[in-house]
This record gives structure tokens, sequence and C-alpha cells, in this order.
């Protein structure tokens, strides 16, 4: 138990994780101002897109991994 807690808090504290949080805040303060510009959103967009991805991909292969073996 304590080892998948300290896991999934390595893998939150991976700098790919740290970006998109970072991104994430910033995204909310700005549009709590009404300030978004489209180049931050088009960058926000880019990395969210890659991050859940990433994501996707990995449990996708977890998956296919399970059933082949």
């Amino acid at each position: 138990m304590r080892e998948s807690i300290a896991k999934r808090l390595g893998n939150l504290l991976s700098v790919k994780s740290l970006v998109t949080l970072t991104l994430t805040a910033v995204f909310a303060v700005m549009a709590l101002k009404g300030d978004i510009s489209q180049d931050f959103m088009t960058v926000y967009a880019v990395v969210i897109a890659f991050y859940f991805g990433t994501q996707s991909q990995k449990i996708q292969e977890a998956m296919e991994g399970n059933s082949n073996g």
C-alpha cells in the first residue's frame, strides 16, 4: 500500500506532470482574470494533448500487454 502511494507521488512529481500542473494553474488564474491570450491557449492545448495522449498510450500498452501475456 505504501509502495503504491510512494510510486504515485513519484510519478506526480515528474517534470511532465509539474509542467502540466503549473500550466493548468496559470490557465485558471488567467481565466479568472478574463485575460487568456490565443498564444497561451495554443501552448496549453498542445501540452494537455501531449500529457493525456501519453497517459492513454501507457494504459493501452498495459492493457495489450496483459491480454497478450
